[in-house]
């Protein structure tokens, strides 16, 4: 049975956090607390300390953080980075002060050199420089992985850290504007369901991308927080890979649209071909086992068909 019963989660309005909610039931000798902004504001340390003292978890599982697209990084690296940073900190120095026995840290995907060898393994992280787009995000994810050895050596924190791909669900960004390419292709595909105009696609379609399920991330998550203490941040994405193309297809046939629309514009950049990250210590250590890409995709484009325009739901 595990000690951690009382679990903290920030960012439960988020894509991850929404699929924790979703997973609750799963754990019924645990107890999940979702503190929104408004009663934990993470920018703040004097309040966020409050609250981790009043709550008192057992453990912290830190999902939080400042993303919202290329366009936002680009425009405000800074602030981008700032605030992430001051997050991460407010919630490890609240855990530090109140004797929080467990915390897990999120990383990102974005932590990676661009010029890396695929699939990226753990050690790659701090070998070269990140997106240039995306580098005030990176960045402030990066560093947490020095930081989780930082707290472990100094202050004997249990801190571990986790490291996603790509996730896909309910409230994933389906803003077309900042969103990335599968919800994009979502929201695209449904809004111009009708009729015969042709659907275009960026690029071949032949760039590979791994979509994990935000409950499969919940789940990892509460793994994590039950059985992995170790410095070593940990891929957790799965390593199931989708073409663009295969996508689209998938998607055009989930909201019954002809594929014959769906062409493919060559003359745009079509991304980064592969960004496949390497899972294998975190299966070695887990056995998990992971839903399907295909799977992941029809409960996203079911959970936007369903709920088409509440703005709220739609994370717009």
């Amino acid at each position: 049975m595990s000690v951690y019963k009382k679990i903290m989660v920030t960012g439960g309005g988020a894509v991850a956090g929404t699929g924790l909610r979703s997973v609750m039931g799963e754990y019924p000798e645990k107890e999940f607390f979702l503190p929104s902004s408004k009663d934990c504001n993470l920018l703040d340390f004097e309040a966020t300390k409050k609250y981790v003292a009043d709550l008192k978890p057992d453990a912290i599982i830190h999902f939080a953080a400042i993303s919202g697209g290329l366009q936002l990084t680009i425009d405000h690296p800074a602030s981008v980075m700032r605030d992430n940073i001051l997050m991460n900190f407010s919630i490890l120095e609240a855990a530090r002060n109140v004797g929080t026995p467990k915390v897990l840290m999120t990383l990102s995907g974005a932590v990676y050199p661009l010029n890396v060898e695929i699939p990226i393994k753990e050690e790659s992280m701090h070998g070269g420089y990140p997106h240039e787009a995306n580098y005030g995000y990176a960045f402030a994810k990066r560093l947490i992985d020095p930081t989780i050895k930082a707290y472990r050596h100094e202050y004997g924190m249990s801190v571990v850290g986790m490291v996603p791909d790509a996730i896909l669900g309910p409230r994933s960004n389906f803003d077309p504007k900042s969103s990335t390419a599968i919800p994009a292709l979502i929201r695209r595909f449904y809004e111009n369901k009708e009729g015969s105009a042709p659907l275009v696609v960026w690029g071949d379609g032949s760039p590979l991308r791994q979509v994990t399920s935000d409950q499969d991330v919940a789940r990892i998550a509460v793994w994590m927080i039950d059985n992995y203490d170790e410095a070593q941040v940990l891929n957790i994405g799965t390593m199931e890979e989708i073409s663009i193309k295969d996508a689209a297809y998938l998607i055009a046939d989930f909201l019954g649209i002809d594929p014959g629309r769906i062409t493919f514009d060559t003359t745009k950049p079509a991304g980064q071909y592969r960004k496949a990250t390497d899972n294998s210590r975190f299966l070695k250590l887990s056995g998990f086992k992971y839903a399907s890409i295909r799977d992941t995709i029809k409960r996203a484009v079911d959970y936007f068909v369903a709920n088409y325009p509440d703005a709220n739901k739609l994370r717009l």
